[in-house]
């Protein structure tokens, strides 16, 4: 099996700091990624650059798409890489209303997604709004609603309904928990590792909570101060840490 996407000597600088320092890693197809690491460890900026919307300053991030082409996300023109963005990839921010437009109804925001990729007929648009508004748990009464009257919880739903309406193959997620109450976060765990193995969605997910890692990750990188200090099976990694920092990680998310 050929991984979908690859990761090689990947650095990127801010003056004299190195955020990233030689990022190696392959994902595989249906596999989900955990990288781990406090704030300030370089992992949001790693995802950012891994999408394509930060420059790097040494290495490279190549993709395998559906037509079985590895394609170079540095290489290929800013119109391509957006097409990607808008089929192949999907990315979920933290704050959802980084994600959606709050300005539109829940339908539309599922929509545009869709029109993007060149669906027309209104009557297709809406009954995919519909049936991915049962997806991601949200009644469909409130498909004509905006964002807005919407908690936290059901608004990133609705991004990762977004998201997943145009059956992407890789999908990068940014703290997709933070900032929800504990109750919330545990019913979008749920819903999320169930879509991951329903649709064999390939994910990187960075976050700070070794308990979401655990639950989602099949494989961990953790990293420090830009640098991958410790990686391999997430398990394996959590049960036994070798790295003092994976260790003080691990510690600190045991201490109630």
């Amino acid at each position: 099996m050929k991984p979908i996407l690859k990761v090689k000597e990947l650095n990127k600088f801010y003056g004299k700091i190195r955020a990233c320092c030689d990022i190696s890693f392959e994902l595989f197809p249906g596999q989900v990624l955990g990288i781990v690491g406090e704030s300030g460890s370089g992992k949001s900026t790693l995802l950012s650059a891994i999408a394509g919307n930060l420059p790097i300053d040494a290495g490279n991030v190549t993709y395998l798409n559906r037509k079985g082409d590895n394609l170079d996300v540095f290489q290929i023109s800013e119109v391509k890489r957006r097409a990607l963005m808008r089929t192949e990839w999907g990315f979920v921010r933290q704050n959802p209303r980084d994600g959606l437009r709050m300005k539109v109804s829940a339908g539309a925001n599922i929509g545009e997604r869709l029109l993007d990729v060149g669906v027309r007929h209104y009557g297709n648009i809406r009954s995919e709004a519909v049936r991915w508004l049962h997806e991601v748990e949200i009644d469909p009464a409130r498909m004509d609603d905006l964002p807005t009257t919407f908690s936290g919880g059901m608004q990133q739903r609705l991004q990762l309904a977004r998201v997943l309406v145009t059956q992407p193959r890789l999908i990068l997620m940014d703290e997709p928990t933070g900032g929800l109450d504990v109750s919330v976060q545990a019913r979008l765990l749920d819903l999320l590792r169930s879509l991951v193995r329903s649709l064999n969605l390939s994910v990187v997910i960075v976050t700070h909570d070794i308990g979401v890692i655990r639950l989602l990750a099949h494989r961990l990188l953790v990293m420090q101060k830009g640098q991958i200090v410790e990686s391999g099976l997430t398990d394996q990694v959590l049960d036994d840490p070798q790295h003092p920092y994976t260790q003080l990680l691990v510690s600190a998310a045991l201490i109630p």
